[in-house]
């Protein structure tokens, strides 16, 4: 009986994939990591979009800020200033323009000024409804901020005169040459403006403007008495 000869078998490898339970784990880790990157991500937009509302609300605020400013220095001004010269002898005229009036807590400013021969305004800034508007003579009040950009919270001008500075004369008051209180003085006129605005996409962002204003006219007053002529006696 012939006996058959047998090739041995060979091992066979070990195969086996993921478990259940190794799958989900690794779906946990891989959802962690995407949300970690979509945080990032969003965090940055995030970012990115409050910088361009902040740089958005600066530039218009600032704007603003130095168009107020740069009206107001002119309060007073005319184009002829030769003519508001007092000559020895002749009696002082009050400059009609000089006058800067302020209104609802500072919340409102009156001034003029001649911008062209016949057109002296009146000119001012006042709060409305969350709009900083300006008066431009004959056309009335038109707003100057966007309120689609910005909501403006509080719009204030405030004083911040020198003390009057008496001017020196030759002689003094009534024969006395002790008594100075008829000599003229001069002032020093500054305005304080004060904006505080808040973006309207996001009422987060806020910012805070100040500027001081010197009017280009100082105040010069005779103490003389009305009809006198001349500054000093």
């Amino acid at each position: 009986m012939l006996k058959t000869s047998r090739t041995p078998a060979l091992p066979r490898r070990s195969q086996r994939g993921l478990s259940l339970v190794e799958l989900m784990v690794g779906i946990t880790v891989g959802l962690f990591v995407v949300a970690g990157a979509t945080f990032v991500v969003s965090a940055q937009l995030g970012d990115n979009r409050r910088l361009l509302l902040e740089t958005q609300l600066h530039q218009d605020l600032r704007a603003t800020v130095d168009i107020v400013t740069r009206e107001m220095r002119r309060a007073g001004a005319t184009l002829a200033p030769e003519g508001m010269v007092w000559q020895q002898g002749s009696v002082p005229q009050p400059d009609a323009h000089q006058t800067v009036t302020l209104a609802d807590g500072g919340r409102e400013v009156g001034f003029q000024f001649e911008r062209a021969p016949g057109i002296t305004g009146p000119f001012g800034y006042r709060l409305d409804g969350g709009v900083v508007k300006s008066r431009i003579g004959a056309a009335g009040w038109q707003e100057l901020t966007d309120r689609a950009v910005m909501d403006v919270l509080a719009f204030t001008i405030a004083t911040d005169f020198s003390p009057p500075q008496t001017l020196p004369c030759p002689r003094g008051c009534g024969g006395d040459p002790t008594d100075t209180t008829c000599w003229p003085q001069l002032t020093v006129r500054s305005y304080v403006v004060d904006i505080t605005a808040r973006s309207r996409a996001d009422p987060a962002v806020q910012r805070r403007l100040t500027s001081r204003v010197r009017l280009g006219n100082d105040l010069l007053e005779s103490r003389l008495g009305p009809g006198i002529g001349g500054l000093c006696p």
